[in-house]
């Protein structure tokens, strides 16, 4: 008999260590007894009936899923491709199992679906300017689909936007047409504030005889730097000083 009692506790280990379950701190265990969802596990140590119950375990975690580059024609019909990535995390584990198969693969294929349709909806100039705009846009509109699956969206990123080779020559061109013309805006910003500054010194010079004598001598100055050539004054230096002054007046 003894043969007997050591199999039947052999057997009831067996038993036992067969049911022994560890759900991790970032896991909850989606608990079903003969096919029925009875509860959710929290995380530790948990023994479930082998062979009526069983656990399906669920992340909780964010997880990140990669939308794949999707073929989209833009509002004013510019063909692009654009990629993005969606993060999402599981906040009721038994709807998670429960109400759809496959949560990944279905909040992928959502997204998916709305990034074709929000692109189609925008011109290419929002598209390359408000990526922030859209992924929130792409975001409302996934999380409102999965809400009843017990998932929330917490972001979505538009990560490359492919353009087509002669719009991205056309662009460049604009770009470049751009620059020219803010550069030609700033030389003549240039150009009216230096004369600005000469009107108001030719008046200055104007209303003081020493300032038209200083700037004689500057002038004088500049030319005998060279030092190859001769000042020679045939007229008086108050004729002199109002021939400069004439001339100043015409240049």
């Amino acid at each position: 008999m003894w043969w007997l009692l050591l199999y039947l506790a052999i057997f009831l280990v067996l038993v036992f260590i067969s049911g022994i379950r560890i759900i991790n701190q970032y896991e909850r265990g989606v608990k079903f007894r003969l096919g029925r969802c009875v509860g959710i596990l929290e995380p530790g140590f948990r023994w479930v009936i082998p062979l009526i119950e069983r656990i399906q375990k669920v992340d909780i975690r964010v997880i990140t899923v990669d939308i794949p580059s999707q073929e989209v024609m833009t509002k004013d019909n510019v063909p692009i491709k654009v990629n993005g990535v969606v993060f999402f995390k599981v906040v009721n584990a038994d709807k998670a199992v429960l109400e759809v198969e496959q949560y990944q693969y279905a909040v992928a294929q959502l997204s998916q679906s709305a990034l074709r349709d929000m692109c189609g909806k925008s011109e290419l100039d929002t598209v390359l300017a408000k990526r922030e705009e859209i992924g929130h846009k792409i975001k409302e509109i996934v999380d409102k689909e999965t809400d009843p699956w017990g998932i929330k969206i917490t972001d979505v990123k538009i990560k490359d936007i492919e353009l087509p080779e002669n719009m991205k020559r056309a662009m460049a061109h604009q770009a470049e047409a751009e620059r020219d013309r803010r550069a030609r805006v700033i030389l003549a910003e240039a150009e009216q504030q230096a004369a600005q500054k000469l009107l108001e010194a030719g008046r200055i010079i104007d209303k003081s005889p020493s300032a038209l004598k200083l700037r004689l001598y500057q002038t004088l100055a500049d030319i005998a730097a060279e030092k190859n050539s001769t000042i020679v004054f045939p007229f008086p230096k108050a004729f002199f000083y109002k021939l400069f002054n004439l001339i100043e007046c015409f240049f």
